[in-house]
C-alpha cells in the first residue's frame, strides 16, 4: 500500500501539483475509501495532466487501472477511483467551493510540500 501512496504523490509532484493532502479515512465507519489525494493545478490544462499523469503511472508502476474516472469539461475537477484510494485533483476555485477537507475533517490529514 505504501508504495502504491508514493507512486500517488510522486505523479503529482511530477506535474507541479500544488496543496497537495492525503487523507487518512481508515479509522471512520462512514468511508467510501482508505485514502483521500487532494491536490489542486493551475489550470485546467495542468489538472488534467495530473490525472493523465497518475493513471500512466499507476497502470506502467503497478499494474493498476481506475474503477471509475469523473470529471468535467474544461478540467476543474478529476476524480480517479482506485478503489480503496481516491485522487482528486481541483482547479483552486472548484476545490475552494467544494471544500472536501471539510467534509471529511475527522479523517488524519496530512500535507506534503509542493517540489
Amino acid at each position: 500500500m505504501e508504495q502504491r501512496l508514493d507512486v500517488i504523490l510522486d505523479s503529482i509532484r511530477d506535474i507541479k501539483g500544488k496543496n497537495i493532502i492525503r487523507l487518512d479515512l481508515r479509522r471512520l465507519d462512514d468511508r467510501p475509501a482508505e485514502f483521500f489525494f487532494i491536490c489542486s493545478g493551475e489550470s485546467s490544462t495542468q489538472v488534467r495532466a495530473i490525472a493523465e499523469n497518475i493513471q500512466r503511472r499507476m497502470k506502467s508502476e503497478m499494474g493498476e487501472f481506475t474503477k471509475n474516472t469523473t470529471g468535467s469539461r474544461p478540467s476543474n475537477w478529476v476524480c480517479l477511483d482506485y478503489f480503496d484510494t481516491v485522487i482528486h485533483v481541483f482547479y483552486p476555485e472548484t476545490r475552494a467551493f467544494y471544500q472536501i477537507e471539510d467534509l471529511w475533517s475527522d479523517a488524519v490529514a496530512t500535507e506534503f510540500e509542493t517540489l
